[in-house]
């Protein structure tokens, strides 16, 4: 029997394939389950619709990315911190003081999408923003004492 998938099925396909699987299978389990649904002319249309419907999910996720980014790069992120005799930190700066310096700047993100090595000395460092699988940003990051 022929479906087409609307989930990532392990040994079978990924959404949005057309697949042969076993009669069994598929009434007894990806179609009562709503994991594939039968391959008929309505069913093509509707996996072509929710295509382009997702296409234009990522294009304006991409742009919404861009406008953060251009709002990102135009910041400096300048943080203090205690200092020890030979210019070296108490502690670090990290990923945290970073996303909490956004959010106070009005930009939510997942702190987990900013790369950036620990800190443990003074100056300029740039921290990688990743918004978008396409869209990225560079903050600079200023540790003074």
């Amino acid at each position: 029997m022929e479906v087409i998938l609307l989930e990532d099925i392990e040994n079978l396909g990924k959404a949005g394939q057309v697949v042969k699987a076993k009669d069994g299978y598929c009434r007894n389990y990806l179609l009562p389950r709503k994991k594939a649904a039968l391959s008929t002319s309505g069913g093509l249309r509707f996996l072509d619709a929710k295509k382009k419907q997702a296409e234009l999910r990522s294009e304006q996720l991409k742009k919404e990315a861009e406008v953060t980014a251009q709002k990102i790069a135009g910041l400096t992120c300048k943080l203090k911190a205690r200092v020890g005799q030979e210019g070296k930190l108490f502690g670090s700066i990290t990923t945290q003081d970073v996303h909490e310096f956004l959010e106070k700047s009005q930009i939510v993100i997942d702190r987990k999408r900013i790369e950036m090595a620990p800190v443990h000395e003074l100056g300029e460092f740039q921290a990688l923003v990743k918004l978008h699988p396409e869209v990225a940003a560079h903050l600079k990051v200023v540790v003074t004492a």
